[in-house]
């Protein structure tokens, strides 16, 4: 985790958990993070199976130049990997997994920008799962927020084990993203073509030029 933001929601994320799999959703304090409300969301599954924002942050929504409560989270990114999205919010709704992502969002004006999101599990029960999460700027140029994103793509994907992932190392390497493929799609139960190495889950492949 590159981001101080993002190092900070973790950390609150994971003293809450208390070692379980996941905080439940009602221990969530907005006071407690404040500083970062901004940048933040919160998922729920709807009726479809898609994950949709319920909450966003005003920093978030002036990104992206739209309010986004009730829109799908994967309708942000581009199509060619919406599907790597979807399936990786399923880990963190149904699985507890813990993912950050590096991406580059792209303005209505062409212009571009890194961001990391981090998207953490939380406990709603069995028919309520839901997901906390940030997206957070690595620069802010003059722009953002005037010029909205209207596509992001992923450049890395990080599979953490929580109670395995030294959380405070900055500089460890990102997981480069395969070209997205039936073979090497996603499913339910992981990767079809992921190895697991410690606490990582890495996938074969280069990344999509």
């Amino acid at each position: 985790m590159r981001n101080e933001g993002t190092r900070t929601l973790f950390q609150y994320w994971n003293r809450l958990r208390d070692g379980r799999p996941a905080p439940r959703r009602t221990e969530i304090e907005p006071a407690d993070i404040k500083s970062l409300l901004a940048d933040t969301f919160i998922l729920e599954r709807d009726a479809r199976g898609q994950a949709v924002f319920r909450l966003a942050g005003t920093r978030l929504c002036a990104v992206f130049g739209r309010e986004l409560k009730g829109f799908a989270y994967s309708s942000l990114w581009a199509l060619k990997d919406q599907r790597v999205i979807a399936r990786l919010l399923f880990g963190s709704l149904q699985q507890n997994a813990v993912n950050v992502v590096d991406l580059t969002g792209t303005s209505r004006n062409g212009r571009s920008n890194a961001f990391e999101m981090l998207v953490l599990p939380l406990d709603g029960g069995v028919d309520n799962p839901r997901a906390l999460g940030s997206l957070v700027a690595m620069d802010k140029p003059y722009w953002l927020g005037a010029d909205p994103i209207i596509e992001c793509r992923i450049d890395a994907i990080r599979v953490i084990d929580p109670d395995a992932e030294p959380v405070f190392l900055k500089n460890r390497p990102a997981m480069p993203v395969p070209p997205l493929s039936p073979e090497g799609e996603f499913g339910p139960a992981g990767p079809a073509s992921a190895r697991r190495i410690r606490h990582l889950v890495v996938l074969e492949g280069g990344r999509d030029k």
